[in-house]
């Protein structure tokens, strides 16, 4: 099966006969989750955030059936509270937790390492190299985790992630359900009881560490002895593609690190590296066994390799490469007809200073919007709001400050932020964008869109019922497509000088793709050249110049122009335009 390594884990964790699996979408990792949801006999669901995801499958292992739980890099850091106290009381079958890192940042907001999460939580961590290994590695965590009693990390990268490769695959082998005893002084976190298990997680960080020393997931692979190289996941693979004929240490578990083994591969080579990307995890290890071992230098931490990079950091000369530079730029767009797109041209209008959010509309920050001000993590943008309008209130500052946020956000991390703001009597405006999906992500649902991972219908959570429930009073609803309302409601929201919400609401238009639409046509006749419809940052409108007036006075001006095949029929444009130059028909 030519599987990616997302689909490979999900095709690891049914062999194993996981029952329970659950997560937040979140790239580079949203694809193991819809590809559970696949699988009969799974109850795979997308759960508000990454800590309920896993609080649910460690009910499910401590219920006695196996469980995996999915998040990006950035997840774990919200599901880390109850990682760091599983890892004391241990389940009763299985867990795996995948942690899908983003060297590069294609998609993230950090560039952070989580094999260092494995160190600090005390627990095993797996690092697959490709998409068979992906699978493998899935079903030999499953045993690791029911072995030693413990939670296992699996991570990947999103070249592994995302990459293809051939996977052959097993025979399902579901595990008997275990039976839940209970055990207050296992599961029960008052200290008294965590100060014995704490010791029991010391003394099965030793057991792992012999494991680690022994277990296949760990090879030498003997070449020239000349140099050796130590590497996992996807870095073993540049590094194999930069010197083929050198010896390896390839780690398939990366913690803890099997010192015995490093040591006797140490022993046979004449010169020690360490291939990894971001932080020298292994490296700093190595070193700490008293190892003389080179790494790559501090300015290649940056990033992710590749073979040529690699090569470099083993002492080759940097490829000589002519640069191109005739390419246009290509930076990120939101969409044609982006519902988004018209909420952040009227916050601009308005002179807002507006705290932002993870999703798609975080691009509202690239010109020609240029509408937001801050954008740190899920669920931060009204928590930045507050602090910012307690600020300018102080400073006698008195200029407006939205807090923007998506839908699928907001459930995520938003409501208590909304809460504190009711709560500490803040004035701020809470627009929330919804356009009922994950839509960064590819459209996965979530609580308020009212179906489930595998599409069934179920309970829609209603936000502005959630918004009052919150104590905030001031709710409206209105359609982005509609300017005129949009611009209305804001201004009296942001006047009224209390909390307030804005519930910005019309589908991605990704939704409703397929849909017949009416293209916006340009009058070039009525068209005056002002441009003010270019600041919608529409990718299917866009300009050429032409001259106006008399061949001997000609002055240059710019014309819009309307690409059919991308316009989605929206309207914003036409409303921008003062003198009627833009017509178009409703969807």
């Amino acid at each position: 099966m030519l599987l990616s390594g997302n689909e490979a884990i999900a095709r690891g964790a049914y062999e194993a006969g996981v029952k329970v699996a659950a997560s937040y979408p979140g790239t580079p990792a949203t694809e193991i989750l819809e590809s559970l949801a696949t699988y009969e006999g799974i109850h795979a669901q997308w759960s508000p955030n990454e800590k309920v995801a896993l609080d649910v499958a460690f009910g499910a292992a401590l219920g006695g059936v196996r469980a995996l739980a999915s998040m990006k890099h950035v997840g774990l850091n919200v599901a880390a509270d109850s990682l760091f106290t599983i890892a004391y009381t241990g389940m009763t079958a299985g867990l795996v937790v995948v942690s899908a890192d983003d060297p590069g940042m294609h998609s993230s907001q950090n560039e952070q390492d989580n094999r260092h999460y494995a160190r600090a939580a005390k627990v095993p961590m797996l690092e697959p190299a490709d998409s068979q290994e992906a699978r493998d590695f899935v079903i030999e965590a499953f045993r690791i985790s029911e072995e030693f009693d413990t939670p296992v990390l699996l991570r990947t990268t999103t070249r592994i992630a995302h990459g293809k490769s051939l996977v052959r695959p097993g025979k399902v082998a579901p595990a008997a359900p275990r039976h839940f005893e209970r055990d207050t002084r296992k599961y029960v976190m008052i200290p008294g009881h965590a100060r014995l298990r704490h010791v029991v997680v010391e003394e099965r960080l030793e057991r792992l560490r012999q494991f680690a020393n022994r277990t296949p997931l760990n090879r030498i692979e003997m070449g020239d002895p000349a140099l050796g190289i130590v590497a996992a996941g996807a870095a073993y693979q540049y590094a194999r593609e930069a010197r083929p004929t050198a010896s390896f240490l390839k780690l398939g578990m990366s913690y803890p690190l099997p010192d015995e083994l490093i040591r006797e591969f140490a022993s046979r080579v004449k010169r020690l590296f360490v291939i990894e990307e971001l932080d020298p995890f292994l490296e700093e290890g190595i070193a700490a066994l008293g190892i003389e071992v080179h790494g790559k230098p501090h300015a290649m931490r940056l990033g992710e390799l590749d073979a040529a990079s690699a090569a470099v950091a083993l002492g080759d000369k940097p490829p000589r490469a002519e640069p191109i530079t005739d390419l246009p730029a290509r930076p990120p767009v939101l969409c044609p007809g982006c519902p988004h797109s018209g909420v952040f041209y009227v916050l601009r209008k308005l002179k807002a200073v507006v705290a932002g959010d993870i999703g798609c509309y975080t691009l509202s920050v690239l010109p020609p919007l240029e509408a937001m001000d801050t954008c740190v993590c899920m669920g931060a943008a009204i928590g930045h709001a507050a602090g910012l309008e307690r600020a300018f209130d102080i400073a006698g500052d008195k200029r407006p400050v939205v807090g923007a946020i998506g839908d699928s956000t907001f459930v995520h991390a938003g409501i208590a932020p909304l809460i504190d703001l009711v709560y500490n009597k803040g004035c701020a405006t809470v627009v929330i964008l919804d356009n009922r999906t994950t839509a960064m992500t590819g459209r996965q649902d979530h609580p308020a869109t009212g179906r489930t991972a595998r599409g069934e219908q179920t309970h829609q959570l209603e936000l502005e019922a959630l918004c009052r429930a919150c104590g905030v009073d001031d709710v409206a609803v209105v359609d982005p497509y509609d300017l005129n309302a949009l611009e209305t409601t804001l201004k009296r929201a942001l006047a009224a000088r209390r909390p307030s919400v804005v519930i910005a609401r019309h589908e991605c238009v990704l939704l409703t793709r397929g849909a017949p639409k009416a293209p916006a046509h340009v009058i070039e006749e009525a068209c005056v050249g002002c441009g003010m419809c270019l600041g919608l940052g529409c990718p299917a409108l866009g300009a050429v110049r032409r001259l106006r007036g008399s061949a001997r006075g000609a002055k240059d001006r710019l014309k819009p122009v309307v690409t059919p095949e991308l316009c989605a029929s929206c309207g914003l444009c036409a409303q921008i335009c003062r003198h009627e130059a833009i017509q178009w028909e409703p969807a």
